[in-house]
């Protein structure tokens, strides 16, 4: 989207954001964009024409002056906010000492501590060993692997939404949008999709409560007709669906997939790339549950934006050999930093606050659904909620025409959003956002909906 977006949207109260100064994109943003557009690859996805110069909290400004709130955080990324001064400090001291060692082959001492820490962090009591990638992708590719040498087994199973990143192997897995496969054949053999628990589309009607039984039962009726349950590696799991459109599944549906998963001798894979690292109110989304994966994949907000995945697996899986797998950056020093200063700063600074923010922040968007019947549902934990649009609440019947609609209007207003799902508002934004910023995104979101509906 190029088109030139006018507003004179002024800043809130006591912040300089948002502040829109010029039509946007402005003429600089419109230069860049054309720049981009000459030379970049035609995949890329480009939402909407925000050209950023700077950041700071949950403030983004343009290359026009124009400030922004953002609630996106660059897709969950940016989780202690852009410019966080323990987590650029941490970064400059290690660029001052070096940039690179390849960490396969050789040690440095933060690294040692990454693994140990993020070792003790995962979820459960059984050791765990860690491994690190450039992503969330590579992490995925990674745990495919593992999966299939600890068990010796191919098969692998996912859910009709999911999203595990583009790599061949993560792009198997995924069920997100079917331009994600098209023309890329043949993929992986021996994955399986079924559907996943959502309490607000169930495919046989079930209650919230008992939404989990149809997934466990697609699972189960898979091993009566195509698959051998003693043939299957692992189950890929996202504890909170996110491209899928942000479905927080019930509470028995984890349980109920490690029970499963124990009882033929399946590993489970909680994919926490969008939902881990503090972002639901606690470190990881798996937590809720009080399940122990497997193995646990993290990525996206674990270094603030610096390119960084982990595989955490059980020790008592993690059986492939030296040299089995490796990455010539995976583990970079500076990123290896910033991921370290990040989880100081989420434990002690940040996840406190989560719950009640994101209680603050439902809690107004389910009024927002009292006032607004285009609003189907109101689902997340802490700040990792999703906003369904429908067309009429009694079919359910998606409107992403309005979900895209609102996302321009709010960029024209100095909001920043994104969708998933088919037609589902996603809020994901920096973990350093405070009750202020709730209020002044529900209200931009109010004002865009007023107008569209």
């Amino acid at each position: 989207m190029t088109a030139t977006i006018r507003s004179t949207a002024a800043p809130s109260a006591a912040r300089s954001y948002p502040h829109i100064v010029t039509p946007v994109p402005g003429p600089n943003a419109r230069r860049i964009v054309a720049q981009d557009e000459a030379f970049a690859s035609p995949c890329y996805i480009k939402e909407y024409p925000l050209v950023i110069a700077r950041g700071e909290k949950a403030m983004v400004e343009d290359v026009d002056g124009n400030r922004f709130l953002d609630f996106m955080a660059g897709i969950a990324v940016a989780s202690t906010g852009y410019g966080h001064p323990k987590v650029i400090a941490a970064i400059k001291a290690q660029a001052d000492k070096f940039l690179h060692i390849c960490g396969s082959d050789f040690y440095f001492e933060g690294l040692a501590d990454l693994f140990e820490r993020l070792a003790k962090l995962a979820p459960g009591p059984s050791k765990k060993r860690v491994f690190l990638s450039n992503s969330g992708a590579e992490a995925v590719d990674g745990a495919i692997k593992l999966a299939r040498n600890s068990t010796r087994r191919a098969g692998l199973i996912a859910f009709k939404g999911a999203f595990h990143g583009r790599t061949y192997g993560a792009m198997s897995l995924t069920s997100s949008k079917v331009k994600q496969h098209a023309g890329f054949g043949p993929l992986l053999a021996e994955v399986y999709h079924v559907q996943y628990a959502n309490p607000y589309r169930c495919e046989c009607g079930q209650a919230h409560a008992d939404c989990h039984i149809h997934s466990i039962g697609a699972i189960e009726e898979l091993f009566a007709r195509q698959v051998d349950p003693r043939d299957v590696a692992a189950i890929f799991v996202e504890p909170i669906q996110g491209e899928g459109g942000y479905i927080v599944p019930p509470p028995q549906f984890l349980p109920a997939l490690r029970a499963l998963c124990d009882k033929h001798g399946i590993l489970l894979v909680c994919d926490e790339i969008q939902c881990g690292v503090g972002r639901t109110g606690k470190m990881w989304a798996t937590e809720f549950a009080g399940i122990e994966p497997d193995i646990l994949l993290t990525a996206k907000g674990l270094a603030s934006g610096m390119p960084l995945g982990a595989i955490i697996a059980k020790e008592s899986i993690t059986k492939w050999e030296n040299g089995a797998h490796g990455s010539t950056f995976g583990g970079n020093p500076v990123a290896v930093a910033a991921a370290m200063a990040t989880l100081d700063v989420v434990e002690q600074e940040l996840m406190p606050k989560i719950p009640a923010l994101g209680e603050k922040l439902i809690g107004a968007m389910r009024d927002l659904q009292k006032k607004h019947p285009s609003i189907g549902d109101v689902r997340g934990k802490g700040l990792m909620i999703g906003v369904e649009f429908v067309k009429d609440r009694a079919t359910r019947e998606p409107a992403p025409e309005l979900a895209h609609a609102l996302v321009e209007k709010a960029f024209e207003e100095g909001l920043l959003l994104l969708t998933c799902g088919k037609s589902v508002l996603r809020l994901a934004p920096p973990l350093v956002i405070d009750e202020q910023d709730i209020d002044i995104a529900v209200a931009i979101i109010d004002r865009a909906l007023t107008s569209l509906t």
